[in-house]
């Protein structure tokens, strides 16, 4: 996943003023006609690529309106830079898709769609705060949240080394059955120490790391907000001193002794490396670790099992990363574009990507968390059921940062911050020295 770039202050300030003064307007038509050009993330399932194009093409050919659709790879930050090329040359597609925060870097030059989000919440209900909080800056909402790819990266581990080095039958703890069960009350970080303990003792520790990729940012992230741990509060303030940043990093200096020795570097590829060649009994992740292992690891991945994040002090939070769509300004066929992506945000077409992907994307409206595929897929049958969040779950979404205000949040992110942390922790670093190291960042972040 591409990260954010950092945004300043002033800048934040300047986008979010300028969001609030943009027009509403958006007149349906029986037929949007005309051309349409949007950019798309290039699905790692060959299924998941094709799905979508066909959804588009079957919606252009109803529409009679020309579709010229891009599949564009996330790899190499491709979608970052085209996105800030297009923004420059105020030329280019007239939808783009946006991870994470990277939709409020270009509030001033994006079309809100207010529209099409009311219309999408009376069919199928709400999105969750985050959602907002990553693309509702002021009063109107930035972008479309979209599916491909919002994931999570909750846990997945070898349900044979978990019941053998840890004593725990994560299958009996979190079954592919609608209901929640006594053992997952007891699934807490506590536990979790003390099966990364037993699991690393037997040499096959936790693949989780403290690099400066998505993948750390956002997993460390979800521990630190379990832990009610933050560094910026929803007012600005900073709060690294607080006594929940203080026991987070207690915590920290016990869990990451158990981590790989190669933790500080790892990447975003590290965990499913880890996963899908044996050496580690849990990651974080998608279930794309567990595909890979299907085609090339295939007794690895009959011995998976995902389920929900363990529960701190402040909550059970599972790490979500999250795409949305955004039209620009200068775009030269709104009707059309918000019509389109109206249309690919409907229950039945979402069903279908997912069915496409595997179970891999995830819709951003909860009320879309009972789809069968998740409960279909196989080895083992069962194994990503509770992959999305379900009511019974007590889980939360959680992004790195919240719930900082954005213009603090980028670049804590951007800059890894809160992994780095831990990262210093590992190499010795003593909380104090950790602490005052933090402040510094975030209080340069304020300059």
């Amino acid at each position: 996943m591409s990260k954010p770039r950092r945004l300043t202050r002033r800048r934040a300030m300047q986008v979010t003023t300028a969001v609030t003064a943009l027009p509403l307007v958006h007149i349906r038509t029986a037929g949007a006609a005309g051309k349409l050009s949007i950019g798309l993330w290039d699905h790692w399932v060959p299924g998941g690529t094709e799905k979508m194009r066909q959804q588009v093409q079957a919606w252009a050919d109803k529409s009679k309106v020309d579709v010229t659709a891009d599949f564009i790879t996330s790899q190499g930050n491709k979608l970052l830079l085209t996105a800030a090329a297009e923004a420059q040359a105020r030329s280019g597609h007239d939808v783009l898709p946006f991870f994470q925060w990277d939709a409020f870097n270009y509030a001033a030059d994006l079309e809100p769609v207010d529209d099409v989000i009311q219309s999408l919440i009376a069919k199928y209900g709400p999105y969750d705060p985050v959602v907002a909080y990553l693309v509702k800056p002021k009063d109107h909402w930035l972008a479309v949240p979209g599916t491909d790819p919002t994931a999570n990266l909750t846990c997945c581990a070898r349900i044979s080394m978990m019941k053998k080095f840890a004593g725990i039958d994560i299958q009996a703890m979190y079954p592919a059955e609608p209901r929640a069960t006594p053992e997952s009350a007891k699934w807490t970080y506590d536990a979790f120490l003390e099966a990364a303990a037993a699991c690393a003792k037997a040499g096959f520790p936790f693949g989780m790391g403290l690099g400066s990729t998505g993948d750390s940012i956002n997993t460390i992230g979800a521990i630190f907000r379990a832990f009610g741990a933050e560094l910026v509060n929803a007012k600005g303030e900073i709060t690294v001193e607080s006594d929940n940043v203080r026991n987070v990093l207690e915590y920290g200096q016990r869990l990451v002794k158990l981590f790989p020795s190669d933790t500080i570097s790892y990447d975003d590829a590290s965990n499913n490396r880890a996963l899908i060649s044996g050496r580690s009994a849990m990651i974080w992740n998608p279930p794309s670790a567990w595909a890979v292992a299907k085609r090339d690891a295939p007794e690895v991945a009959k011995d998976c099992w995902t389920f929900p994040c363990p529960a701190g002090p402040n909550g059970r939070y599972i790490p979500y990363v999250y795409v949305f769509y955004g039209l620009w300004r200068f775009g030269q066929n709104k009707t059309a574009a918000k019509e389109l992506l109206e249309h690919l945000m409907e229950r039945k077409q979402i069903e279908e990507r997912e069915v496409a992907s595997e179970g891999f994307n995830l819709p951003p409206q909860t009320s879309m968390s009972d789809f069968r595929i998740w409960a279909e897929v196989e080895p083992p049958k069962g194994t990503v059921y509770n992959y999305p969040i379900r009511p019974w779950h007590g889980s939360q979404p959680s992004v790195a940062s919240f719930p900082s205000p954005p213009e603090y949040a980028i670049p804590m992110t951007s800059r890894a911050t809160i992994p780095a942390m831990w990262g210093r922790l590992h190499s010795g670093q003593s909380i104090e020295q950790v602490i005052a190291w933090a402040r510094d960042e975030v209080e340069g972040f304020m300059r």
